[in-house]
């Protein structure tokens, strides 16, 4: 740190030359922003997916989203960008904070206090508030505020320090009353906060890390217009202690309007004001356009920069006229020269256009791992275990279900008779266990990824920390879960007795769920939405289920699906289960049973050997040789299923790290 007011946020190397950019870090000194000719491109592809596929490829058809748009806002002032549906606005949000542009081909500059802009070194004094605002509904104001505290603030800081700061900010922000109460979330049946509340929470997020820049994405949307005003009025208060805002609006009421210093008019990609309220007014004026006496100049703009059905032609050279108007006049020059003086020099804008950027040298994260993961993992932990209704429904639905297969199958004996009864029921609860753990992962888990993403490039806390933390604050729940299943039908279904059976049956199966869920974590990580992630879970479990060696025996499968055997936790699940159940057994009998090759019925006849028959079924050893089933495998299939435990979760992991890269 060169000083107590700046920090070097970032290293550019070429050669053996190093570049350190400087940015300040608090409202005594000014802050710049400014961008110059951006224009932002769509390309959509031409033609079907055959067509692309067999034929010569056509060129996409280029969408253009943005203009030429120039402008810059400096510090203390709030720019709302404005415009119709369609106009640009999310767009150029987007490109300033340098998110969702993967897809896009952007083309222009973008300067920060006479230096190149930078994603994390802009992304470092710089707060985004969404449009949605993502929140474990369970937590308090407090304890989310807390959180966000421990992981976004500067390491130098001690905990009493940031406990003051998420103080402050609660008064700030006028969160006294709700600072206890759950923020709440409707979907799961928890009741919070109001929604204006939650807005106020969302920039008590950001403003925690006290940053210069402060993006809004569409604050007011949603919102009644006295709490929008509210909202407003809170983001002039923080503008007013020296930050800097850009936020998009949609029609905005008079009152919001009035409270907004500068405003930015898109239509149709372009530049049709930049400046303060009252000069707007004048621009339109002299466009013949004037707002009349008692009207909201919000929709006025909004009005005649729209592209209206039925009149696109007029509309079009209408909206055009007045955009080429404001390149020429005195405001619009203004605007273009304040870009240009946030330029770098030419000696450093040619000594930048020869270096590389590397990756910083310093880590992204300002907390250490070990406290990533205490407080990811005590949020997990929360969010599981005041979760109770949901609780209850699980313990509930898990008694139900074991004791209908209890009651279906209970009363069975160590009788020929009840082998299929027997190895059915054990089939049965490897079905189950393994439907309600993946869906229980891929529902809750696919439903946090949003907020993960948005957590993780705000540099909180690392894709590895959240995985590691999630898995151990959910794991004493799967196992809890699984041996509650298994308790309850074991002994009025008639297993094997022995006491040393039951605890590696049970075992068995808290190992099948635990395989289960990391199969669910990687079917979520994979997918990008929960209804992505439901639909793929029962076509890519079910090839898993016929090869489970019930449905179809294992020396009958085809050569060509071995590989698919070999993956299906079932299949390792069945032949420890069916060791563990008949290894040693003796049926208590003089004769012994046969099945016929021909009519597979069961014959009952003496120990005479006869042509017609496949062989005697006298002992547990027989049966697993029916199902070729190996005795000598059981460890293997152990083995093997927390081997597939392991690598469904690194397959996981690896799949959520990919989609935390930034394109």
């Amino acid at each position: 740190m060169s000083s107590t007011k700046e920090t070097q946020y970032e290293a550019v190397q070429g050669g053996d030359t190093m570049i350190e950019l400087s940015l300040p870090t608090d409202s005594s000194q000014d802050l710049t922003y400014s961008w110059e000719n951006l224009s932002v491109y769509f390309n959509i592809p031409t033609g079907g997916c055959i067509s692309r596929l067999c034929c010569k490829k056509s060129p996409p058809i280029q969408k253009k989203l943005l203009q030429n748009v120039t402008g810059a806002v400096r510090q203390g002032q709030v720019l709302a960008i404005m415009g119709a549906s369609g106009a640009g606005k999310t767009t150029l949000l987007n490109c300033l904070t340098y998110r969702n542009s993967g897809n896009l081909e952007i083309l222009g500059q973008r300067y920060l206090n006479k230096a190149a802009v930078q994603p994390d070194s802009l992304a470092r004094i710089s707060g985004y508030v969404q449009q949605n605002e993502l929140f474990i509904g369970c937590l308090t104001v407090k304890e989310l505020l807390r959180f966000q505290a421990l992981l976004r603030m500067d390491k130098h800081l001690t905990y009493p320090e940031r406990m003051e700061r998420v103080e402050e900010v609660i008064n700030e922000l006028g969160l006294t009353k709700c600072a206890n109460s759950q923020i709440g979330d409707p979907f799961r049946g928890i009741i919070g906060i109001s929604g204006g509340e939650k807005k106020r929470l969302a920039f008590a997020c950001e403003v925690l890390t006290n940053p210069l820049l402060l993006f809004c994405d569409e604050p007011t949307s949603g919102l009644d217009s006295y709490t929008a005003q509210n909202i407003i009025e809170v983001i002039r208060n923080l503008a007013s202690k020296g930050k800097t805002v850009i936020l998009t609006v949609h029609q905005p009421s008079s009152e919001v309007f009035a409270l907004f210093d500068r405003i930015l008019l898109l239509s149709e990609g372009r530049t049709a004001f930049l400046g303060n309220t009252d000069k707007a007014l004048e621009f339109f004026k002299t466009q013949g356009l004037e707002c009349p006496s008692n009207f909201n100049p919000a929709d006025f703009f909004i009005h005649n920069l729209a592209i209206r059905p039925g009149h696109e032609e007029d509309t079009k050279k209408k909206t055009k006229a007045i955009c080429d108007s404001f390149e020429t006049s005195e405001t619009g020059k203004q605007v273009a020269e304040m870009a240009t003086e946030n330029r770098p020099s030419a000696e450093k804008a040619d000594d930048e256009s020869k270096q590389r950027r590397v990756p910083l040298k310093r880590s992204p994260y300002k907390a250490s791992w070990f406290t990533q993961f205490t407080a990811v993992l005590w949020r997990s932990w929360m969010t599981v275990t005041r979760e109770r209704t949901v609780i209850r429904v699980k313990i509930f639905s898990t008694i139900f279900v074991a004791g209908l297969i209890a009651l279906i199958f209970q009363g069975q004996k160590t009788r020929v008779e009840d082998i299929m009864n027997i190895n059915g029921a054990l089939f049965i609860l490897l079905t189950n266990i393994t439907f309600q753990n993946v869906y229980a992962v891929v529902n809750t888990f696919a439903s946090e990824q949003p907020m993960f993403l948005r957590e993780h490039w705000n540099g909180m806390y690392r894709t590895d920390v959240y995985m590691i933390a999630k898995m151990m604050a959910e794991l004493p729940f799967h196992i809890g879960y699984a041996f509650l299943f298994v308790i309850i039908p074991y002994y009025p279904i008639g297993f094997n007795g022995d006491v040393d059976r039951f605890f590696i049956s049970v075992a068995i199966l808290i190992i099948v769920a635990n395989v289960a869920t990391s199969f669910g974590y990687f079917i979520s990580c994979l997918s990008s939405s929960l209804k992505i992630a439901s639909a793929l879970s029962a076509p890519m479990i079910i090839p898993l289920l016929l090869f489970g060696g019930f449905f179809l025996n294992n020396g009958s499968v085809p050569v060509y699906f071995q590989w698919l055997r070999y993956m299906s936790w079932l299949m390792y699940g069945n032949e420890a289960l069916s060791i563990n159940q008949w290894q040693g057994v003796t049926f208590d009998s003089p004769f012994c049973t046969m099945t016929d090759v021909a009519s597979n019925a069961t014959i009952t006849t003496s120990n005479s050997t006869s042509p017609a028959l496949l062989g005697q079924i006298c002992t547990g050893e027989d049966i697993l040789n029916n199902l070729n089933f190996n005795v000598d495998f059981f460890y293997r299939d152990i083995a093997c299923m927390f081997a597939l435990m392991a690598g469904f979760r690194l397959l996981a992991f690896l799949a959520l790290l990919r989609k935390t890269a930034r394109k």
